[in-house]
């Protein structure tokens, strides 16, 4: 997991873990990383899968013949979809149980990388579904042929991540620093994100989620 606050950062950070060589199966983000045209380009010039939301009012290319047509995400939304289009998907366990909601995917103009596809993943509440003030907006770049499902779930992972992110800045100090360089704001996030982390590279189990499984394991609950 990679936590910045902008998507400059983002990019800067993203950049030194592939330049690691630690692969990334996919990237997901919310609207500020997903409106950020470098940081897009940057992925794709990688050749890195992502999934990132978009603001409703964010331009997309639509294919329009053999050329493309520059439209906003939720033009789509209104004009360029049919009922049969959605589909409903979890994307994901949620604390009430799946997070079920209908969804639609609309191709869009092809990338410059070959062998990879874009799209407009649109999200719509089982309990709203005719206001277009609750649609959610994702853009999508992966290879060709995956899966709608996949899609999905690698959507769906924002919540994992954000719900890490809380626990992070409550229990560990994620969001608690005054630091005024880049250097000194990475150094602290990368020992709180290890702290949170349920992996453990020296095979001690240093992770919070692991100390608390084994702390529980203990107590026998």
């Amino acid at each position: 997991m990679v936590f910045a606050t902008k998507p400059e950062l983002a990019l800067r950070m993203l950049a030194r873990v592939r330049a690691a060589g630690l692969p990334a199966a996919w990237v997901t983000g919310d609207s500020v990383y997903g409106g950020s045209g470098p940081l897009r380009t940057w992925l794709e010039a990688q050749h890195q899968p992502y999934v990132l939301a978009s603001a409703k009012n964010d331009g997309v290319d639509l294919p329009y013949g053999t050329t493309a047509m520059h439209v906003s995400a939720q033009e789509i939304a209104q004009h360029a979809l049919d009922p049969h289009d959605w589909q409903r998907l979890s994307a994901g366990d949620g604390s009430k149980g799946l997070r079920l909601y209908d969804w639609a995917l609309v191709r869009l103009a092809a990338p410059s990388a070959a062998g990879f596809e874009q799209a407009l993943v649109i999200r719509r509440p089982l309990d709203a579904p005719h206001d277009p003030k609750k649609l959610a907006y994702s853009l999508t770049f992966a290879p060709v042929g995956t899966l709608f499902e996949t899609l999905i779930a690698v959507a769906g992972r924002r919540w994992t991540i954000e719900e890490s992110l809380e626990a992070a800045k409550g229990e560990v100090g994620l969001a608690h620093y005054e630091v005024r360089h880049y250097h000194g704001w990475y150094r602290h996030m990368t020992l709180a994100m290890l702290a949170v982390s349920p992996y453990d590279p020296g095979d001690a189990g240093a992770g919070l989620p692991r100390r608390r499984a084994r702390a529980r394991a203990r107590r026998g609950r």
